[in-house]
């Protein structure tokens, strides 16, 4: 039971320190603070909430690596290195197509709840 305290010690940790220093991850805490109530606005079936709820937290998630990936490439080097610029770019890659799937899907449940789909 200490180990598991201690686990979500550390990722409460982890999260806050890097709120505190990334802006996008900021953008899209607010951005999970508002779509969880408007999730069960547009969707009808708890399945289709939890989807939506999710595709954002996988946003997070990837978000979270992608800084993870930044802030080691920052520690390893300070010189300006093309292979880690290349490296960063793709975990970026990565949170951008974390982002055109949790679109998708808010676009498809709101076009089923205005009755386009």
């Amino acid at each position: 039971m200490d180990r598991l305290l201690r686990a979500a010690f550390n990722s409460w940790n982890g999260l806050r320190v890097a709120a505190r220093s990334e802006m996008a991850l900021r953008q899209e805490l607010i951005l999970l603070a508002v779509a969880v109530p408007l999730a069960f606005l547009i969707a009808g079936e708890t399945w289709k909430r939890l989807a939506l709820i999710a595709v954002l937290l996988f946003v997070l998630v990837v978000e979270l690596v992608n800084t993870a990936i930044e802030k080691l490439g920052d520690h390893i080097t300070v010189a300006n290195d093309p292979e880690m610029g290349r490296i960063k770019d793709i975990s970026s890659a990565a949170v951008g197509l974390a982002l055109l799937i949790a679109g998708l899907f808010w676009l498809f449940a709101l076009g089923e709840y205005i009755g386009l789909l």
